[in-house]
């Protein structure tokens, strides 16, 4: 249920501007969202969700997606949680862990498989950073598991789906090919595009489905959740062979 949306959140959605949404937006258990419009969502892929049984299977779905990517076993530590600029500027599949995360400049992910950011406590991105993605690395398969906030500066560039366990913050002109997913916190957007990614690097994701607000009896487990948890099965033998090597 979580892959049908570009915004969940657990506490608010807030809007400023003309922000716009590929994808369901939803709160569980909180309830409101503001700012819709002059925000908008792009027509036959989503509805807003306000504490209805959809956005409750949706957060039950990212809470699995959340502490399945927070237990893995991490591959390579980013000394300083250093991404981009200063730091780590290209990086293959694995998974990847460091206390708070910070992209400056472009980070650059070559390949295709499975990226897992781990971050002990904050993301934050300098105004204009970016993800770029080459030799067929989809945004679906990256994975930026946050365990306090996540905050995108001014006109960043983010790939990946966001698993924050606080709050999201999106500045003015951010972008997102992905997902911004909170679990307790709010979801703040300024003039944003936000879109749900679709695809992906084993069982493709598919693109979001627009469920009306009504929905009820919605299953706990849905299909992305199973889509997910298989793609990040192979980083299971990934970590153990580069275990072995070592």
């Amino acid at each position: 249920m979580a892959g049908n949306f570009g915004v969940l959140a657990g506490s608010a959605v807030t809007n400023t501007g003309p922000t716009v949404v590929t994808g369901n937006v939803g709160v569980w258990p909180g309830s409101s969202i503001t700012g819709f419009p002059p925000g908008s969502i792009v027509p036959d892929t989503g509805f807003t969700h306000h504490a209805d049984p959809v956005a409750q299977a949706a957060q039950s779905d990212l809470t699995i997606a959340y502490n399945d990517a927070a237990t893995r076993v991490c591959g390579t530590t980013i000394a300083g949680g250093l991404l981009g600029a200063g730091g780590a500027t290209t990086l293959t599949p694995g998974v990847y862990c460091m206390g708070a995360g910070s992209l400056n400049g472009t980070l650059t992910l070559d390949g295709a498989g499975v990226y897992i950011f781990q971050m002990a406590s904050s993301l934050t991105t300098a105004s204009g950073s970016s993800i770029a993605l080459i030799n067929q690395a989809s945004a679906c398969g990256v994975w930026w598991q946050v365990t306090s906030s996540a905050t995108l500066g001014t006109t960043t560039a983010m790939a990946g789906n966001i698993l924050a366990l606080q709050s999201i913050t999106l500045t003015t002109g951010a972008t997102v090919d992905g997902r911004a997913l909170a679990r307790n916190g709010a979801v703040t957007l300024d003039s944003n595009n936000v879109t749900a990614c679709s695809g992906g690097p084993a069982t493709p994701v598919p693109p979001p489905v627009a469920i009306p607000e009504d929905v009820t009896n919605v299953p706990t487990l849905s299909t992305w959740a199973l889509l997910m948890l298989a793609a990040l099965l192979p980083m299971a033998g990934f970590v153990a062979m580069r275990r072995r090597a070592g």
